[in-house]
């Protein structure tokens, strides 16, 4: 044995540790193992915190039913502690997509909390005949409670860090609603003209498509709270006390500040990933809605000339190694780009919830792995379009202005009051010539220029005051 190692044995064998690593053999063996990702545990700190939190629920509630003594329950709880507090993050080194159901996190959780315990109370890493990874950190556990449960607990803990970031978006697109609340455009449906509206209810309504994803990220949070800890290996609760079921949710509930209920049915629990397909899908719908609206503020600012022209997004750099003076939408394009990451990670998730068999689905490994990543990459976006994309955007006001009055929409207005048919003609008109709706309809002497000037308000053609509009008689 060399010197800056320590030797572990296993049911595979002997193996080498480093001797200042906090982890053990179960850990070096994964590390060799799964080289998948090219990333490890440590890179979402939610999980490991969760970890420490089930692990030190468990260690209380086994002290609290005798069968852990209070020192070794003490070690344990404080290692957790400190892990919960950013500790020893470097530590956790497995790779997240591992064969084994997520055997590895656990047993990588278990060997550090055990030699991080076996330091607090005076012995050295490796000496497992005073604190075990399976006998005192992994009591009354399985794999198949302790991972799920982590998973559901990190996954919360990251919902709630995306809906803060949700929030402060829909709040930057009120803001910039209230500054275009003024501004009339041309509304489009498949991207013809429509009828007017103004750019700030253009910005309302994707402050209001953001606010209702937060509330279905919501629903999907509760979902996870349910727990199968105390159902071990696969729900029937073997080798677990009666009462540990009931007692460490209650003191995962209090570590974690999550309201954390025990499962109904814990066979039924431990196999069952719909939690995770369900909040996959709201992501799914946060992602593919903030892409839309990512799609728009592109559109709506394509030009500078020959394009639509109506906005400006803030040049934050130079757009091209060749065109002199282009600058690109490359927040929003970003954007775009974590919303179709998100929308592969629901297929990934859908495919290893399906592909459970019987009492375990051993793909959860990949269920967090895509969901942890679509949740951070989901809220790096939403930072990056709130901070560098909408406070900084500008209207055009005069170009918008302007192709109101130009825009063959107006006519919509004016069928009310001159139906259909009269309202049809005087589009056909302005098409061909040119001229404005306006004129064309005050030539034909149906309606007065007051008249015309009462019907085409810019209140009235947004809806601000549409019955006042309607009693406008011919």
């Amino acid at each position: 044995m060399a010197r800056n190692t320590r030797i572990e044995h296993d049911l595979v064998g002997d193996k080498e540790v480093p001797a200042d690593a906090y982890y053990g053999v179960h850990t070096v063996r994964a590390v060799e193992n799964f080289a998948i990702t090219g990333s490890t545990i440590s890179q979402f700190p939610e999980l490991i915190v969760s970890l420490a939190a089930v692990k030190q629920a468990a260690a209380t509630a086994n002290r609290d039913l005798g069968l852990l003594p209070q020192d070794l329950a003490g070690a344990i709880i404080a290692a957790c502690e400190e892990i919960r507090g950013g500790r020893l993050a470097d530590q956790f080194v497995v790779d997240p997509v591992q064969g084994g159901a997520g055997t590895s996190t656990n047993m990588n959780a278990n060997e550090v909390i055990a030699n991080r315990a076996l330091e607090i109370i005076g012995h050295p890493r490796g000496h497992y005949e005073v604190i075990h990874p399976l006998d005192h950190v992994n009591l009354g556990q399985s794999t198949n409670d302790v991972y799920p449960t982590a998973v559901r607990l990190a996954l919360v803990a990251s919902l709630r860090l995306l809906d803060d970031r949700l929030g402060k978006l829909a709040a930057a697109f009120t803001a910039k609603a209230a500054e275009f609340s003024g501004v009339l455009k041309m509304g489009r449906t498949q991207l013809q003209d429509a009828v007017p509206m103004t750019l700030g209810q253009e910005f309302t309504a994707y402050a209001v498509m953001i606010e209702e994803d937060r509330q279905r990220l919501t629903e999907a949070a509760a979902l996870l709270l349910e727990s199968n800890l105390g159902g071990t290996a696969i729900g029937t609760g073997i080798n677990g006390h009666p009462r540990y079921a009931e007692l460490v949710c209650a003191r995962l509930a209090e570590i974690s500040g999550e309201p954390v209920q025990p499962a109904d049915n814990f066979i039924e629990a431990t196999q069952d990933c719909g939690a995770f397909v369900q909040l996959s899908g709201v992501l799914k719908r946060v992602a593919v809605k903030l892409s839309k609206t990512c799609n728009d503020l592109r559109l709506t600012s394509s030009g500078p000339t020959a394009g639509l022209g109506e906005i400006n997004l803030p040049p934050v750099q130079a757009g091209s190694s060749i065109m002199p003076g282009k600058v690109n939408p490359v927040i929003p394009e970003v954007v775009n780009q974590v919303a179709f990451e998100v929308i592969g990670n629901d297929l990934t998730v859908t495919m290893a919830a399906e592909a459970g068999q019987l009492q375990l689905n051993a793909f959860e490994p990949v269920i967090a792995y895509s969901l942890l990543r679509s949740l951070a990459h989901l809220r790096a976006a939403c930072d990056t379009l709130t901070t560098r994309c909408i406070p900084g955007i500008t209207a055009n006001r005069d170009h918008l202005h302007d192709s109101v009055h130009r825009s063959i929409g107006l006519v919509t207005a004016l069928t009310p009051h001159i139906g259909y048919a009269a309202s049809t003609s005087l589009a056909r008109q302005a098409l061909a010539t040119g001229r404005p709706i306006k004129d064309l309809a005050a030539e034909t002497g149906m309606l007065t220029i007051a008249q015309l000037d009462t019907i085409l308000r810019p209140e009235h053609l947004t809806g601000h005051s549409a019955q006042a509009a309607a009693k406008v008689s011919p």
